[in-house]
């Protein structure tokens, strides 16, 4: 099993800034995660001028899903400076549909905190998911 310090690890080693194109740049933030059966997946974000581009979270979770698992452990996004964000609101809504296991998955944040999805969605619109 991963540690919460060798994930962020992992996820900071991912973080490289650069421009693609003239019109999309990507790596200003990364995010590793660790599903139920103790795999780990990443991702960089990708940035676009229209708002075509994706959370690094989301990338991982692609990665995740491709590789046939739906249910995360574990989570962490860090940004351009090495330092442990929080997913915005879009990633926790992702992280909680993708599978009913999420609503407990573990989302690392600064200085060594760490909470559930369900206490970052507190009310969520959806309440039949976790029965799913």
């Amino acid at each position: 099993m991963i540690s919460d310090n060798d994930l962020i690890n992992r996820a900071k080693s991912l973080v490289n800034p650069r421009t693609l194109s003239r019109n999309v740049e990507a790596g200003k933030v990364a995010s590793a995660l660790v599903t139920k059966d103790g795999n780990v997946y990443v991702g960089v974000n990708i940035d676009s001028d229209c708002d075509l581009g994706a959370c690094a979270e989301h990338i991982a979770i692609g990665g995740m899903v491709t590789g046939g698992e739906k249910d995360i452990d574990v989570i962490v996004a860090v940004n351009k400076e090495g330092e442990v964000i929080a997913p915005c609101g879009r990633c926790r809504e992702y992280i909680y549909q993708i599978s009913g296991h999420n609503s407990q998955t573990r989302v690392l944040l600064r200085d060594g905190k760490s909470m559930i999805i369900d206490e970052l969605l507190p009310l969520h619109w959806k309440t039949d998911i976790k029965t799913k």
